[in-house]
Protein backbone atom coordinates (compact mmCIF):
# COMPACT_ATOMS: atom_id res chain seq x y z
CA UNK A 1 0.00 0.00 0.00
CA UNK A 2 1.60 3.28 -0.96
CA UNK A 3 -0.20 6.86 0.13
CA UNK A 4 -0.70 9.60 -2.56
CA UNK A 5 -2.25 12.38 -2.15
CA UNK A 6 -5.87 13.07 -2.79
CA UNK A 7 -5.48 15.60 -5.38
CA UNK A 8 -3.21 13.46 -7.05
CA UNK A 9 -5.90 10.87 -6.98
CA UNK A 10 -8.49 12.96 -8.43
CA UNK A 11 -5.95 13.86 -11.30
CA UNK A 12 -5.48 10.76 -12.71
CA UNK A 13 -8.92 9.65 -12.55
CA UNK A 14 -10.13 12.65 -14.08
CA UNK A 15 -7.93 11.31 -17.06
CA UNK A 16 -8.89 7.51 -17.16
CA UNK A 17 -12.10 8.65 -16.94
CA UNK A 18 -12.02 10.76 -20.25
CA UNK A 19 -9.64 7.86 -22.12
CA UNK A 20 -12.77 5.33 -20.74
CA UNK A 21 -15.53 8.06 -22.46
CA UNK A 22 -13.46 8.22 -25.35
CA UNK A 23 -13.52 4.47 -25.83
CA UNK A 24 -17.01 3.97 -24.58
CA UNK A 25 -16.14 2.14 -20.94
CA UNK A 26 -17.18 2.93 -18.18
CA UNK A 27 -15.81 5.45 -15.62
CA UNK A 28 -13.20 5.09 -12.90
CA UNK A 29 -14.16 7.12 -9.56
CA UNK A 30 -12.42 8.34 -6.22
CA UNK A 31 -13.71 6.43 -3.33
CA UNK A 32 -13.97 9.61 -0.77
CA UNK A 33 -13.84 7.10 2.39
CA UNK A 34 -9.99 5.54 0.91
CA UNK A 35 -7.06 7.50 0.61
CA UNK A 36 -4.79 5.39 -0.60
CA UNK A 37 -4.64 2.92 -3.58
CA UNK A 38 -2.36 0.29 -4.43
CA UNK A 39 0.11 1.40 -7.38
CA UNK A 40 2.99 -0.27 -9.40
CA UNK A 41 5.11 0.15 -10.86
CA UNK A 42 6.11 3.26 -9.14
CA UNK A 43 7.24 5.25 -11.94
CA UNK A 44 3.50 5.70 -12.47
CA UNK A 45 3.20 7.04 -9.09
CA UNK A 46 4.78 10.36 -9.09
CA UNK A 47 5.30 11.58 -5.86
CA UNK A 48 4.80 9.75 -2.80
CA UNK A 49 4.53 10.78 0.63
CA UNK A 50 7.52 8.60 0.95
CA UNK A 51 9.84 10.21 -1.30
CA UNK A 52 9.89 13.22 1.77
CA UNK A 53 13.04 11.59 4.02
CA UNK A 54 14.68 12.44 7.36
CA UNK A 55 17.77 13.21 5.98
CA UNK A 56 19.21 14.57 2.60
CA UNK A 57 22.48 14.97 2.64
CA UNK A 58 23.19 13.63 -0.88
CA UNK A 59 21.59 16.61 -2.05
CA UNK A 60 22.12 19.15 0.06
CA UNK A 61 24.90 20.83 -2.22
CA UNK A 62 24.15 24.26 -3.52
CA UNK A 63 24.81 22.49 -6.56
CA UNK A 64 20.87 20.00 -5.72
CA UNK A 65 19.85 23.11 -4.68
CA UNK A 66 16.59 22.11 -7.51
CA UNK A 67 15.81 18.84 -5.19
CA UNK A 68 15.63 21.02 -2.35
CA UNK A 69 12.41 20.80 -2.01
CA UNK A 70 11.41 20.79 1.80
CA UNK A 71 15.11 20.54 2.54
CA UNK A 72 16.73 23.34 3.94
CA UNK A 73 13.96 25.31 5.51
CA UNK A 74 14.20 27.13 8.50
CA UNK A 75 12.23 30.13 9.58
CA UNK A 76 9.38 30.30 6.96
CA UNK A 77 7.34 32.92 5.69
CA UNK A 78 3.81 31.42 4.02
CA UNK A 79 1.72 33.15 1.57
CA UNK A 80 -1.18 31.95 -0.93
CA UNK A 81 -0.92 33.37 -4.66
CA UNK A 82 -3.53 31.86 -6.54
CA UNK A 83 -3.48 28.04 -6.76
CA UNK A 84 0.18 28.57 -5.43
CA UNK A 85 1.58 28.44 -1.40
CA UNK A 86 4.95 30.55 -1.66
CA UNK A 87 7.20 29.55 1.53
CA UNK A 88 10.20 32.20 2.54
CA UNK A 89 12.87 31.16 4.55
CA UNK A 90 16.33 31.66 6.21
CA UNK A 91 18.96 31.02 3.64
CA UNK A 92 20.93 27.77 5.27
CA UNK A 93 21.96 24.87 4.03
CA UNK A 94 23.11 21.24 5.95
CA UNK A 95 26.77 20.75 6.00
CA UNK A 96 27.64 23.80 3.38
CA UNK A 97 29.39 27.12 3.74
CA UNK A 98 27.61 30.02 2.51
CA UNK A 99 28.25 30.12 -1.44
CA UNK A 100 25.12 31.80 -2.09
CA UNK A 101 23.62 34.66 -0.16
CA UNK A 102 19.77 35.61 0.05
CA UNK A 103 16.26 34.25 0.84
CA UNK A 104 15.12 30.86 0.19
CA UNK A 105 11.94 30.49 -2.00
CA UNK A 106 9.75 27.60 -2.67
CA UNK A 107 6.04 26.56 -4.15
CA UNK A 108 3.51 24.41 -3.64
CA UNK A 109 0.37 23.52 -4.40
CA UNK A 110 -0.71 20.98 -1.62
CA UNK A 111 1.64 21.96 1.64
CA UNK A 112 3.11 18.53 0.88
CA UNK A 113 5.52 18.69 -1.92
CA UNK A 114 7.47 21.51 -2.43
CA UNK A 115 9.33 22.97 -5.69
CA UNK A 116 12.58 24.98 -4.71
CA UNK A 117 11.75 28.17 -6.61
CA UNK A 118 15.84 29.77 -6.13
CA UNK A 119 17.12 32.70 -4.05
CA UNK A 120 14.41 36.06 -3.56
CA UNK A 121 17.63 38.25 -3.55
CA UNK A 122 21.03 37.87 -4.83
CA UNK A 123 23.25 38.66 -2.02
CA UNK A 124 23.12 41.05 1.03
CA UNK A 125 20.56 43.80 0.83
CA UNK A 126 23.23 47.08 0.76
CA UNK A 127 20.88 49.41 3.10
CA UNK A 128 21.23 46.88 5.38
CA UNK A 129 24.93 46.65 5.31
CA UNK A 130 25.67 50.18 4.93
CA UNK A 131 23.45 50.61 8.68
CA UNK A 132 25.38 48.00 10.34
CA UNK A 133 28.91 48.88 8.83
CA UNK A 134 28.24 52.88 9.13
CA UNK A 135 27.64 51.55 12.92
CA UNK A 136 30.69 49.85 13.61
CA UNK A 137 29.68 46.33 12.72
CA UNK A 138 30.14 43.93 10.49
CA UNK A 139 27.02 41.97 8.91
CA UNK A 140 26.78 37.80 9.03
CA UNK A 141 26.85 36.38 5.31
CA UNK A 142 23.52 35.08 5.44
CA UNK A 143 19.83 37.23 5.59
CA UNK A 144 17.42 35.45 8.34
CA UNK A 145 13.93 34.92 9.03
CA UNK A 146 12.17 36.84 6.28
CA UNK A 147 8.27 37.63 6.23
CA UNK A 148 6.11 38.21 3.46
CA UNK A 149 2.57 39.56 2.68
CA UNK A 150 0.71 41.39 0.03
CA UNK A 151 -0.51 44.87 -0.09
CA UNK A 152 -2.56 46.27 -3.33
CA UNK A 153 -1.09 43.81 -5.41
CA UNK A 154 2.41 44.08 -4.66
CA UNK A 155 4.47 41.80 -2.53
CA UNK A 156 6.29 43.35 0.60
CA UNK A 157 9.16 40.98 1.74
CA UNK A 158 10.85 41.44 4.58
CA UNK A 159 14.08 40.59 5.92
CA UNK A 160 16.60 39.85 8.87
CA UNK A 161 20.59 40.98 8.71
CA UNK A 162 22.69 41.00 11.85
CA UNK A 163 26.04 41.07 12.90
CA UNK A 164 28.13 40.00 15.43
CA UNK A 165 29.90 41.73 18.50
CA UNK A 166 27.84 45.47 18.10
CA UNK A 167 24.68 43.47 18.01
CA UNK A 168 23.41 45.99 15.35
CA UNK A 169 20.57 44.69 13.20
CA UNK A 170 18.09 45.58 10.35
CA UNK A 171 14.89 44.49 9.58
CA UNK A 172 14.44 45.65 5.49
CA UNK A 173 11.99 45.80 2.84
CA UNK A 174 11.84 44.43 -0.53
CA UNK A 175 8.93 45.01 -2.81
CA UNK A 176 7.86 43.15 -5.83
CA UNK A 177 4.81 43.02 -8.28
CA UNK A 178 5.41 39.12 -8.15
CA UNK A 179 5.78 36.37 -5.68
CA UNK A 180 8.59 35.13 -7.53
CA UNK A 181 10.16 38.70 -8.18
CA UNK A 182 13.05 40.71 -8.98
CA UNK A 183 12.74 42.30 -5.61
CA UNK A 184 14.25 45.91 -4.88
CA UNK A 185 15.28 47.60 -1.87
CA UNK A 186 13.04 50.09 -0.19
CA UNK A 187 13.99 51.13 2.82
CA UNK A 188 14.84 50.12 6.44
CA UNK A 189 11.34 49.19 8.65
CA UNK A 190 13.32 48.97 12.36
CA UNK A 191 16.94 49.09 13.39
CA UNK A 192 18.37 48.09 16.28
CA UNK A 193 21.90 48.36 18.30
CA UNK A 194 23.25 48.32 21.99
CA UNK A 195 21.24 50.95 23.26
CA UNK A 196 18.85 49.53 26.23
CA UNK A 197 16.43 48.58 25.80
CA UNK A 198 17.62 46.16 23.65
CA UNK A 199 15.63 45.02 21.30
CA UNK A 200 16.49 43.20 18.45
CA UNK A 201 15.41 44.16 14.78
CA UNK A 202 15.03 40.85 13.10
CA UNK A 203 12.16 38.33 13.06
CA UNK A 204 9.70 40.68 11.60
CA UNK A 205 5.94 39.61 11.07
CA UNK A 206 2.81 42.33 10.09
CA UNK A 207 -0.46 42.14 10.31
CA UNK A 208 -3.27 44.50 9.14
CA UNK A 209 -5.86 45.29 11.40
CA UNK A 210 -9.39 45.87 11.64
CA UNK A 211 -9.25 49.22 10.60
CA UNK A 212 -6.37 49.17 8.17
CA UNK A 213 -3.48 49.76 10.68
CA UNK A 214 0.01 48.17 10.02
CA UNK A 215 1.63 46.37 12.70
CA UNK A 216 5.18 44.91 12.63
CA UNK A 217 6.07 42.44 15.60
CA UNK A 218 9.78 41.22 15.82
CA UNK A 219 12.42 40.65 18.32
CA UNK A 220 14.33 37.70 19.34
CA UNK A 221 16.63 37.30 22.96
CA UNK A 222 17.90 40.42 24.77
CA UNK A 223 14.38 42.24 25.99
CA UNK A 224 11.67 40.18 24.45
CA UNK A 225 9.48 40.82 21.78
CA UNK A 226 7.93 44.39 20.23
CA UNK A 227 5.43 46.18 18.02
CA UNK A 228 5.90 48.76 16.65
CA UNK A 229 3.43 50.84 14.02
CA UNK A 230 4.28 50.79 10.20
CA UNK A 231 3.45 53.65 7.30
CA UNK A 232 1.34 51.28 4.81
CA UNK A 233 1.91 53.40 1.77
CA UNK A 234 5.92 52.48 2.73
CA UNK A 235 5.63 49.69 4.27
CA UNK A 236 8.40 51.07 7.35
CA UNK A 237 8.36 52.62 11.00
CA UNK A 238 5.35 54.96 10.91
CA UNK A 239 7.74 57.43 12.99
CA UNK A 240 11.25 57.36 11.83
CA UNK A 241 13.54 55.41 14.29
CA UNK A 242 10.11 54.17 16.60
CA UNK A 243 11.09 50.78 18.15
CA UNK A 244 7.59 50.30 19.26
CA UNK A 245 6.64 49.25 22.93
CA UNK A 246 7.68 45.70 24.15
CA UNK A 247 4.57 42.88 24.53
CA UNK A 248 6.30 39.81 25.26
CA UNK A 249 9.22 38.63 27.50
CA UNK A 250 10.00 35.37 29.61
CA UNK A 251 10.86 34.37 33.10
CA UNK A 252 13.81 33.64 35.42
CA UNK A 253 16.68 30.78 34.50
CA UNK A 254 19.85 30.72 36.60
CA UNK A 255 18.69 34.61 38.12
CA UNK A 256 17.96 36.56 34.96
CA UNK A 257 15.06 36.70 32.66
CA UNK A 258 15.67 34.10 30.01
CA UNK A 259 16.38 35.86 26.47
CA UNK A 260 15.38 32.42 24.23
CA UNK A 261 12.36 33.77 23.13
CA UNK A 262 11.64 35.25 19.24
CA UNK A 263 9.85 34.44 16.55
CA UNK A 264 6.37 36.32 16.93
CA UNK A 265 3.73 35.70 14.48
CA UNK A 266 0.21 37.33 14.64
CA UNK A 267 -3.01 36.34 12.90
CA UNK A 268 -6.54 37.83 13.21
CA UNK A 269 -8.80 35.01 13.68
CA UNK A 270 -12.49 36.64 12.69
CA UNK A 271 -14.57 33.99 13.92
CA UNK A 272 -13.92 35.17 17.50
CA UNK A 273 -12.21 38.34 17.07
CA UNK A 274 -9.21 37.78 18.74
CA UNK A 275 -5.47 38.49 17.61
CA UNK A 276 -3.28 35.14 18.32
CA UNK A 277 0.50 36.13 18.80
CA UNK A 278 2.24 32.78 18.08
CA UNK A 279 6.28 32.53 20.19
CA UNK A 280 9.26 30.43 19.79
CA UNK A 281 10.85 29.66 23.22
CA UNK A 282 14.30 27.82 23.65
CA UNK A 283 17.51 27.17 21.44
CA UNK A 284 16.78 26.45 17.89
CA UNK A 285 18.50 23.25 17.52
CA UNK A 286 17.32 21.29 21.07
CA UNK A 287 14.29 22.92 22.79
CA UNK A 288 12.66 25.17 20.41
CA UNK A 289 8.93 25.11 21.42
CA UNK A 290 6.25 27.23 20.20
CA UNK A 291 3.59 29.47 22.63
CA UNK A 292 1.09 31.13 21.97
CA UNK A 293 -1.55 34.01 24.00
CA UNK A 294 -4.11 36.11 22.36
CA UNK A 295 -5.54 40.01 22.68
CA UNK A 296 -8.47 41.49 21.29
CA UNK A 297 -6.35 44.58 20.29
CA UNK A 298 -3.11 44.19 17.96
CA UNK A 299 -1.15 46.31 20.24
CA UNK A 300 -1.97 43.89 23.43
CA UNK A 301 -1.86 42.90 25.73
CA UNK A 302 -1.66 39.52 25.13
CA UNK A 303 -2.84 37.29 27.40
CA UNK A 304 -2.06 33.62 27.92
CA UNK A 305 -4.02 30.54 28.72
CA UNK A 306 -4.43 31.18 32.73
CA UNK A 307 -4.95 35.23 31.64
CA UNK A 308 -1.45 36.73 32.58
CA UNK A 309 -0.06 39.11 30.56
CA UNK A 310 2.82 37.89 27.93
CA UNK A 311 5.25 41.20 28.75
CA UNK A 312 5.68 39.93 32.57
CA UNK A 313 8.60 37.90 34.20
CA UNK A 314 7.03 34.39 33.49
CA UNK A 315 6.94 31.92 31.00
CA UNK A 316 3.65 31.05 29.34
CA UNK A 317 1.08 28.63 27.79
CA UNK A 318 0.17 27.27 25.94
CA UNK A 319 3.17 25.44 24.23
CA UNK A 320 1.09 23.68 21.02
CA UNK A 321 4.24 22.54 19.25
CA UNK A 322 7.26 20.71 21.21
CA UNK A 323 10.50 18.12 20.37
CA UNK A 324 8.66 15.27 20.64
CA UNK A 325 9.27 11.12 20.09
CA UNK A 326 6.76 8.49 18.68
CA UNK A 327 7.45 5.16 19.17
CA UNK A 328 9.82 3.70 16.39
CA UNK A 329 11.87 6.80 15.24
CA UNK A 330 14.37 8.85 17.25
CA UNK A 331 12.06 11.74 17.22
CA UNK A 332 11.85 15.46 16.18
CA UNK A 333 13.45 18.49 17.80
CA UNK A 334 13.63 22.59 16.81
CA UNK A 335 10.13 22.33 16.25
CA UNK A 336 9.46 25.92 16.23
CA UNK A 337 9.80 29.33 14.70
CA UNK A 338 6.38 29.41 12.62
CA UNK A 339 4.30 30.55 9.90
CA UNK A 340 0.76 30.50 10.66
CA UNK A 341 -1.67 31.10 7.74
CA UNK A 342 -5.34 30.44 6.68
CA UNK A 343 -6.26 28.37 3.23
CA UNK A 344 -10.17 28.75 2.87
CA UNK A 345 -11.51 28.06 6.59
CA UNK A 346 -8.24 25.77 7.49
CA UNK A 347 -5.52 27.03 9.61
CA UNK A 348 -2.15 25.62 9.49
CA UNK A 349 1.45 26.36 10.70
CA UNK A 350 4.57 25.44 9.21
CA UNK A 351 8.17 25.40 11.03
CA UNK A 352 11.14 23.94 10.79
CA UNK A 353 11.66 20.39 12.20
CA UNK A 354 15.22 18.99 13.16
CA UNK A 355 15.27 15.17 13.47
CA UNK A 356 17.14 13.95 16.15
CA UNK A 357 19.36 11.60 14.22
CA UNK A 358 21.13 14.46 13.03
CA UNK A 359 19.91 17.74 14.40
CA UNK A 360 21.65 20.05 11.61
CA UNK A 361 19.21 18.74 9.03
CA UNK A 362 16.11 21.11 8.48
CA UNK A 363 13.18 20.28 7.26
CA UNK A 364 9.33 21.76 6.80
CA UNK A 365 7.12 20.35 8.59
CA UNK A 366 3.15 22.11 7.58
CA UNK A 367 0.63 20.97 10.58
CA UNK A 368 -3.17 21.56 10.13
CA UNK A 369 -4.61 24.29 13.11
CA UNK A 370 -7.73 23.54 15.34
CA UNK A 371 -9.33 25.32 17.39
CA UNK A 372 -10.91 24.75 21.23
CA UNK A 373 -14.24 25.44 22.09
CA UNK A 374 -12.99 28.45 23.63
CA UNK A 375 -10.70 29.66 21.21
CA UNK A 376 -7.56 28.27 21.74
CA UNK A 377 -5.51 27.06 18.65
CA UNK A 378 -3.69 23.56 18.98
CA UNK A 379 -1.62 21.83 16.44
CA UNK A 380 -1.89 18.45 14.73
CA UNK A 381 0.66 16.12 16.36
CA UNK A 382 1.48 14.70 12.56
CA UNK A 383 2.61 16.39 9.52
CA UNK A 384 0.14 17.27 7.03
CA UNK A 385 -0.33 14.74 3.82
CA UNK A 386 -3.66 15.97 2.10
CA UNK A 387 -5.23 12.74 2.26
CA UNK A 388 -9.05 12.86 2.01
CA UNK A 389 -11.27 12.84 5.01
CA UNK A 390 -12.95 10.07 6.41
CA UNK A 391 -15.84 10.22 8.61
CA UNK A 392 -14.65 8.92 12.56
CA UNK A 393 -17.31 6.69 14.08
CA UNK A 394 -17.23 5.62 18.02
CA UNK A 395 -16.02 2.31 17.15
CA UNK A 396 -13.36 3.59 14.99
CA UNK A 397 -11.38 4.97 18.71
CA UNK A 398 -11.61 1.83 20.12
CA UNK A 399 -7.88 0.48 20.56
CA UNK A 400 -4.39 1.74 21.39
CA UNK A 401 -3.10 4.85 21.41
CA UNK A 402 0.73 6.79 21.41
CA UNK A 403 -0.08 9.89 23.44
CA UNK A 404 1.96 12.46 24.32
CA UNK A 405 1.37 15.27 27.17
CA UNK A 406 3.21 18.45 26.00
CA UNK A 407 4.59 19.05 29.61
CA UNK A 408 7.42 21.36 29.62
CA UNK A 409 10.78 20.67 31.74
CA UNK A 410 13.07 22.94 32.84
CA UNK A 411 16.41 22.17 31.98
CA UNK A 412 18.62 23.40 34.67
CA UNK A 413 20.81 26.09 33.06
CA UNK A 414 21.79 27.63 29.92
CA UNK A 415 23.92 25.35 28.51
CA UNK A 416 22.29 22.85 28.94
CA UNK A 417 19.17 24.36 27.10
CA UNK A 418 21.47 24.42 23.99
CA UNK A 419 21.78 20.54 23.57
CA UNK A 420 19.10 18.90 25.77
CA UNK A 421 16.14 18.42 23.00
CA UNK A 422 14.04 17.21 26.61
CA UNK A 423 11.55 14.97 24.06
CA UNK A 424 7.88 14.80 25.01
CA UNK A 425 7.78 11.04 24.89
CA UNK A 426 4.90 8.92 23.58
CA UNK A 427 3.31 6.10 25.85
CA UNK A 428 0.21 3.87 25.34
CA UNK A 429 -3.05 4.32 26.08
CA UNK A 430 -6.08 1.84 25.75
CA UNK A 431 -9.38 2.97 24.66
CA UNK A 432 -12.13 -0.12 25.68
CA UNK A 433 -14.82 -0.46 24.29
CA UNK A 434 -16.62 -0.79 27.86
CA UNK A 435 -15.57 3.17 27.97
CA UNK A 436 -13.20 3.50 30.46
CA UNK A 437 -9.26 4.09 29.67
CA UNK A 438 -6.53 1.10 29.82
CA UNK A 439 -9.55 -0.99 32.32
CA UNK A 440 -9.57 1.97 35.07
CA UNK A 441 -13.27 2.61 35.94
CA UNK A 442 -11.99 6.13 37.40
CA UNK A 443 -10.35 7.26 34.07
CA UNK A 444 -13.05 7.06 31.45
CA UNK A 445 -13.63 8.14 27.63
CA UNK A 446 -16.51 9.33 25.55
CA UNK A 447 -16.86 11.05 21.88
CA UNK A 448 -19.34 13.18 20.21
CA UNK A 449 -17.53 14.12 16.99
CA UNK A 450 -15.14 15.65 16.20
CA UNK A 451 -14.30 15.87 20.04
CA UNK A 452 -13.16 13.14 22.30
CA UNK A 453 -13.20 13.46 26.48
CA UNK A 454 -10.23 11.69 27.97
CA UNK A 455 -11.66 11.69 31.83
CA UNK A 456 -8.70 10.91 34.13
CA UNK A 457 -9.62 10.43 38.30
CA UNK A 458 -13.44 11.37 37.79
CA UNK A 459 -11.97 15.34 36.93
CA UNK A 460 -9.15 15.42 38.20
CA UNK A 461 -7.91 16.09 34.15
CA UNK A 462 -9.97 16.19 31.36
CA UNK A 463 -8.43 16.21 27.85
CA UNK A 464 -11.21 17.69 25.17
CA UNK A 465 -8.95 16.73 21.95
CA UNK A 466 -9.92 16.95 18.27
CA UNK A 467 -10.03 13.89 16.40
CA UNK A 468 -9.28 13.48 12.61
CA UNK A 469 -7.74 11.92 10.04
CA UNK A 470 -4.08 11.84 9.88
CA UNK A 471 -0.66 10.33 8.62
CA UNK A 472 1.21 8.36 10.62
CA UNK A 473 4.87 9.86 9.37
CA UNK A 474 6.44 7.42 11.68
CA UNK A 475 5.27 4.05 10.63
CA UNK A 476 3.88 5.63 6.85
CA UNK A 477 0.14 4.54 6.44
CA UNK A 478 -2.91 6.42 7.60
CA UNK A 479 -4.14 6.81 11.04
CA UNK A 480 -6.27 8.60 13.63
CA UNK A 481 -5.00 11.40 15.27
CA UNK A 482 -5.84 13.74 18.25
CA UNK A 483 -5.13 16.94 19.38
CA UNK A 484 -6.53 19.41 22.21
CA UNK A 485 -5.96 20.75 25.84
CA UNK A 486 -6.80 19.57 29.24
CA UNK A 487 -8.15 21.78 31.86
CA UNK A 488 -4.66 23.28 33.15
CA UNK A 489 -4.00 24.07 29.25
CA UNK A 490 -1.51 21.71 28.47
CA UNK A 491 -1.36 20.07 25.22
CA UNK A 492 -2.55 16.43 24.45
CA UNK A 493 -1.22 14.79 21.32
CA UNK A 494 -2.45 11.32 20.51
CA UNK A 495 -2.30 8.45 16.90
CA UNK A 496 -3.93 5.35 17.42
CA UNK A 497 -1.46 2.50 16.67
Amino acid sequence: MKLISAKYLYKKCALLNLFLIIIGVGACSVDSEEPGVDQNPEDEIGFQLTDIKDSYGSISSFSNSSKWGPYNVHDPSVIKVGDWFYSYSTDVAYGQPLIKVGIQVRKSKNLVEWEFVGWAYDGLPQQAVNYIKSNGGEPFENLWAPYILQVEGKFRLYYSLSSGIHKLSAIGLLTSDSPEGPWQQAGLAVTSDTDLPMTNAIDPSVIIDQEGKHWMYYGSAYDGIYVVELDPETGLAKTSGDKGKRIAQRGFTDGVINGNIEGPEVIYRKENGYYYLFLSYDWLESKYNIRVGRSRNPEGPFLDFHGNDMNVEQDNGPMIVAPYKFQGHAGWQGTAHNAAFKDDDQYFIAHQGRPSADRFYMIMHVRKLYWTEDGWPVASPERFADLLRESIQEEDLVGLWEQIVLGYQVVPGFAAEQVDPNHQVSYDINLQANGTIDGNSDNVWSYQAPWLTLNYGNGVFVDKVYVDQGYDWENHQKTLIYTGLNNEGTAIWGKKK
